[in-house]
């Protein structure tokens, strides 16, 4: 097999088909895997959900990335006007002793690529053509190798060349919003809970780190946007703490700001003869709910499971009856987790008279059902 993309998706995937005992070569464009840097956090944050974390540790990644710095977070606030209502998920209310951990991109993908001994690597390369043919795929890469494969998995992105080459639509839009990361210091402690508040120009989230600080996920539209960037450090720490409505006391420091667009895609097909997408190659969605990466490393593990149980079977472990049924399951879920996201943010937004006063009630009363909130708790972790 040959998986394309090797960021925390493909390289999982590459790592858990090799465990499996299938021949398996990575192909990444970048010639070095992005460095984790002890001294420095990455901007680029993942909420690991439990189910996840599991996938993780199974691969043997976990540990080397619980000795570095994931951060564990114990709950979640998420309110629309004042955090002394927000609707609280705490992780004893799913039986568990956290919900997630928050962990950088950077250090996921180190911890995998270490491990990657039975993969061929190919770092460097890029796909010019694949041609898709009876029992599997033909690749050409831009340096002239080529390879064959039985199967090719497309984990390289949203904006998948395999997806564009295979002649698989992706529908979707563009939330004509743009996401500000950042990390800061609070004055009052982030107690290990992931903070968000929905305003009316977007979802804000304050996301905990293990030394202390927090990850700043702010969506805004393109001009809010683009001030927020230009503010300096002490009128930007200012305005967000104004966002958050205190609910960490002052924000006393921050790191340097970066902005990402923000868009919902989702391929018409998961599968074709002798090719599978996989992560955002297949689905897109809003970093509100953090739970993209999570949706991805599903992926990954659905489709090596599925393969292996064919083969074990004594089925055809390439052929397309036995890639849409990894097809037909991951679709069902991930198109849940994009209604649910979707829902969230457009019922957030809506500018209807009263709705906003009718959701938060409606916060409210799910913050007294404890069973239904203890539902949502555990099916968040297994996200």
């Amino acid at each position: 097999m040959v998986v394309v993309g090797g960021g925390p998706v493909g390289a999982a995937a590459a790592l858990a088909l090799a465990r499996e005992g299938f021949r398996v070569a990575l192909v990444e464009r970048q010639a070095a895997a992005p460095a984790f840097d002890p001294a420095d956090y990455d901007l680029r944050m993942y909420a690991i959900s439990a189910q996840s974390q599991q996938f993780l540790q199974q691969l043997g990644a976990w540990a080397g990335i619980a000795a570095a710095r994931a951060c564990a977070y114990r709950g979640m606030r998420v309110w629309q006007r004042g955090p002394e209502h927000a609707l609280c998920f705490d992780a004893a209310e799913a039986g568990r002793a956290e919900l997630g951990w928050i962990v950088e991109h950077s250090l996921i993908v180190q911890a995998l690529r270490e491990r990657l001994d039975g993969v061929d690597l190919i770092a460097g390369a890029t796909v010019a053509t694949v041609r898709f043919e009876a029992g599997g795929a033909a690749l050409h890469l831009a340096d002239g190798r080529r390879l064959q494969a039985r199967l090719v998995l497309a984990a390289d992105g949203a904006d998948s060349q395999l997806r564009q080459m295979a002649g698989i639509e992706s529908a979707g839009w563009s939330y004509a919003h743009r996401a500000i990361v950042c990390h800061v210091s609070t004055a009052r402690p982030h107690q290990h809970i992931a903070w968000q508040r929905f305003l009316r120009s977007g979802p804000l989230a304050f996301l905990p780190l293990a030394d202390g600080r927090s990850s700043i996920v702010w969506s805004a539209e393109p001009p809010l946007a683009a001030e927020l960037l230009a503010l300096d450090d002490a009128a930007f720490c200012a305005r967000l703490a104004e966002a958050a409505e205190h609910a960490l006391g002052e924000v006393v420091g921050t790191t340097r700001r970066i902005a990402f667009p923000l868009r919902l895609a989702h391929a018409r097909d998961y599968v074709r003869a002798g090719l599978a997408l996989v992560g955002d190659a297949a689905h897109v969605i809003h970093p509100m709910a953090g739970q993209g990466v999570n949706l991805g490393l599903a992926d990954a593990q659905c489709l090596v499971c599925t393969l292996a149980a064919a083969r074990t079977a004594g089925r055809d472990c390439w052929s397309l009856r036995t890639l849409q049924r990894y097809a037909r399951e991951r679709k069902a879920a991930n198109l849940e987790m994009q209604a649910l996201t979707e829902a969230l943010y457009r019922g957030f937004r809506l500018p209807l008279p009263g709705l906003r006063a009718a959701l938060g009630l409606g916060m409210e009363a799910l913050n007294r059902a404890a069973p239904l909130k203890s539902w949502l708790a555990g099916r968040a972790s297994r996200s």
